[in-house]
């Protein structure tokens, strides 16, 4: 209830609020608060302060203040240079705020004195508890908050009368603008002890969070202090000793770790390392071993991949640039880029290329990096030994190394290039472990996920690896490994092929690697192929390459020597640059014979023709062999003349002719060992023409192994083996039945002008090849 109503003089506060009881003095410099007090200082001295809601609000109304202020009595006023006054007031009682009048300078209120005599309404007991309850509480702040002055604690802890406590507590303890004016509005008695007994309560637990979060802050720093200190103490002492490059290469590695690109646990393992690494002697050996070994797991790419060029147009466009032929390979990589295409990653596959020197194994896999866009790492395995060579050596030996395919990752720097492990068919094994099962781990898709290298100890993913092996023969691959891998035949190249490829690439590539210019140097066709089939022997190019580059240097020569603008190498002076012809393949003989017969074979350098001779002669039943014979060949001899023997009746052999007479087989050029399944039926055809009188056709060729009814089985290397059937002029080639599907694949230009024939018993062969008496 208001005491009473009237008119006073008002003076808007700005972030500041006045209590009853608070003596107080504060700078004016607004014209309307000026007026106000002057008004005052003429009249009773009684002014209302109101505190405004916004304290950028320069002329405030009504709506502006809050609507409850305290009626103050002001004591003295003090001019200021820069019309500033500065006014000392004494807060006497609450009132409220009813209207505002501005008159003419200065703003009036019509304010209604707030009575407060509640106190005399509560019971002794009640003003008892409630004094307690907040001298308790102030007890506990003043603990809690020292910074309050003892001599004010103690006028506080003095005061008996609630309102009057209440009212000292609000002017004392620092509060927010918020927390007074919300003591300043609630005029009823109780409800201003709940309000000041909350405000305290919260200031307690604020205080008491703010003191914990500073003495984290302050455990913190003095830590960070400490450590600090510690730092430059030890990097002092290190200077002493001389180690001051260890404690800067560790900061080092320490900042390329937040760059590398990898999972949290493997960085959280190098900085272990370099941890270990810091608090070693930087003299030491075992500092140079710790350095190293950090250097190797930073160079290594953990998480970080190149993007393939998912096109199969562009890649295709590569590889048909770069090689001729070789359609098998190109289409299976085709697929490979379809499929990841498609699936956005797919399974990296092993590739297999299996085939003769020199038809492109390795370059093939160079221009499939080039067509992927994958960065192209090349591992030698021929004649590895030591198995730490894939795996890697344990860091307790000295010099130890990681092995080849971390090596290669390293070099790559990233986690998915084209790895070319080349001459897998090479590795071999010995006490130092088998390199093979080494490479099980490594090509297996369910295991290289985490391949773990001795040297790097932390697991390293190699299923982003896109593998290509390459082997001359898959027989010395085991197979286990064998079975990891897709196998794809690389065959022989045909003289046309090699006619292609020279002209195409190796030509081209051979006058630019020895200085010249294409207009400088010309070789025509038919000089060409006198060079592949008179100067090389092989199933690839590569001694094709050589002699194009001999050329080359010759003709640089004489461009230099005797200043000639171009060169042109035909087929009639191609003697005076390359000397007489090396090779010559026996061509098919010119008149039937007894006892010779025309072979097939293939060799590691392509397909070649063997003579082989039987004569029979008066003797004892001696049968021999020679020509350095392997053990198959001589067992499939063995058994044509135990086949011979036994249809010797259906031939007109007599019973006793294997007694009476000495069977001599031999295959020329016996300084070259010869061995393998699939001269059975030369040989067997050639015994029986010796024994029979009976001349074999000079215009065929044959090759299959025969067992001892007669039967004809299967062989391998038919292309090469009917390339070398072509080349030495040959019209007939007797094959295996069970090969039809292997003459199939064969390009239509190999065949053209060969006629082969299937066969399936021997006497089918003697049918064809022996020439039948009138």
């Amino acid at each position: 209830m208001g005491e009473y109503s009237r008119k006073v003089p008002v003076v808007a506060l700005r972030g500041m609020a006045v209590l009853p009881g608070m003596v107080i003095h504060f700078d004016i410099n607004r014209k309307i608060s000026m007026e106000a007090i002057e008004n005052a200082m003429e009249n009773d001295q009684l002014v209302l302060l109101v505190t405004q809601k916004d304290p950028e609000t320069e002329k405030p109304g009504k709506q502006d203040l809050y609507q409850i202020g305290t009626i103050a009595e002001v004591k003295q006023i003090i001019k200021l240079p820069g019309n500033v006054i500065r006014v000392l007031v004494n807060g006497t009682k609450r009132a409220r705020l009813e209207d505002l009048i501005e008159e003419e300078s200065y703003l009036v209120g019509e304010v209604e004195v707030l009575n407060e005599e509640i106190e005399n309404q509560l019971s002794e007991a009640e003003k008892k508890a409630m004094i307690r309850g907040l001298k308790d509480i102030l007890e506990v702040y003043f603990i809690e908050n020292p910074k309050i002055g003892k001599e004010v604690a103690k006028q506080l802890m003095k005061l008996e009368e609630v309102h009057e406590l209440i009212d000292q507590i609000a002017v004392n303890v620092p509060l927010s603008l918020e927390d007074k004016q919300d003591i300043i509005e609630t005029v009823d008695l109780i409800e201003r002890y709940q309000t000041i007994t909350v405000i305290l309560t919260e200031e307690i637990d604020v205080i008491r969070i703010k003191k914990d979060l500073q003495a984290k802050v302050k455990e913190k720093v003095d830590k960070n202090q400490k450590d600090y200190i510690l730092r430059e103490q030890l990097k002092i002492i290190r200077e002493e000793l001389g180690e001051t490059n260890t404690a800067t290469e560790a900061e080092n590695y320490l900042a390329a770790v937040t760059e590398l690109t990898a999972k949290e646990d493997v960085k959280e393992k190098i900085s272990k390392e370099i941890e270990r690494f810091k608090n070693l002697s930087g003299n030491s050996s075992e500092s140079a071993v710790s350095r190293g070994y950090i250097e190797t797991l930073l160079a290594l790419p953990w998480d970080k991949v190149s993007t393939d060029k998912a096109d199969v147009n562009h890649a295709e466009k590569i590889l048909n640039e770069d090689h001729y032929g070789l359609d098998k390979v190109k289409e299976r990589i085709l697929e490979f880029l379809a499929v990841r295409v498609l699936t956005q990653k797919g399974d990296s596959p092993i590739l297999c290329l299996v085939g003769p020197p020199g038809t492109g194994k390795t370059s093939i896999a160079r221009s499939v990096a080039k067509a992927l866009n994958k960065e192209y790492v090349r591992i030698s395995l021929g004649g590895v030994r030591d198995e730490a060579e894939i795996r890697g050596h344990r860091r307790t030996y000295v010099g130890a190394l990681p092995g080849r395919i971390a090596t290669g990752l390293k070099n790559a720097g990233v986690k998915n290039p084209l790895m070319l492990l080349d001459e897998i068919d090479k590795v071999s094994s010995d006490y130092k472990g088998d390199i093979s099962s080494a490479l099980l781990e490594v090509l297996d898709g369910e295991q290289n996920s985490k391949f773990v290298d001795h040297y790097v100890e932390i697991p390293v993913d190699l299923s982003e690896i896109l593998f290509i092996a390459t082997a001359n023969s898959v027989q010395t691959i085991p197979k286990p490994l064998l079975d990891r891998m897709e196998l794809i035949e690389v065959t022989s190249y045909t003289e046309n092929e090699k006619h292609h490829i020279a002209k195409k690439h190796l030509i081209p590539k051979q006058i630019r690697k020895n200085g010249l210019e294409l207009k400088q140097l010309g070789i025509s066709d038919k000089a060409l192929q006198r060079i592949i089939s008179g100067y090389t022997k092989e199933a690839g190019v590569r001694n094709l390459e050589r002699k194009v580059g001999e050329l080359c240097r010759k003709a640089a020569k004489e461009i230099v020597s005797a200043d000639t603008a171009k060169v042109k190498i035909t087929d009639k002076n191609l003697e005076k640059y390359l000397g007489k012809e090396k090779y010559s393949f026996q061509r098919a003989n010119t008149k039937d014979e007894v006892g010779i017969v025309r072979g097939l074979a293939w060799t590691s350098v392509g397909g070649d023709t063997l003579q082989i001779e039987v004569n029979v002669m008066p003797g004892k039943g001696k049968f021999e062999l020679t020509g350095q014979l392997g053990d198959v060949m001589k067992e499939s001899a063995r058994a044509g003349i135990s086949f011979i023997r036994s249809v010797s009746r259906k031939y007109g052999i007599e019973p006793d002719y294997f007694d009476k007479n000495d069977i001599h087989i031999h295959i020329p050029e016996g300084a070259v060992p010869k061995d393998g399944p699939s001269a059975g039926i030369t040989m067997a055809t050639a015994m029986l023409s010796a024994i029979t009188d009976q001349p074999v056709r000079a215009d065929v060729a044959m090759t299959g192994e025969i067992t001892l009814r007669g039967r004809v089985l299967p062989i391998g290397g038919l292309k090469e083996k009917i390339l070398a059937a072509k080349t030495a002029k040959i019209k007939l080639v007797l094959v295996p039945k069970q090969n039809k599907k292997d003459v199939e694949e064969i390009a239509a230009e190999i065949l053209e002008g060969i006629e082969v024939k299937f066969m399936d018993t021997m006497e089918e062969v003697l049918e064809e090849a022996l020439v039948q008496k009138a």
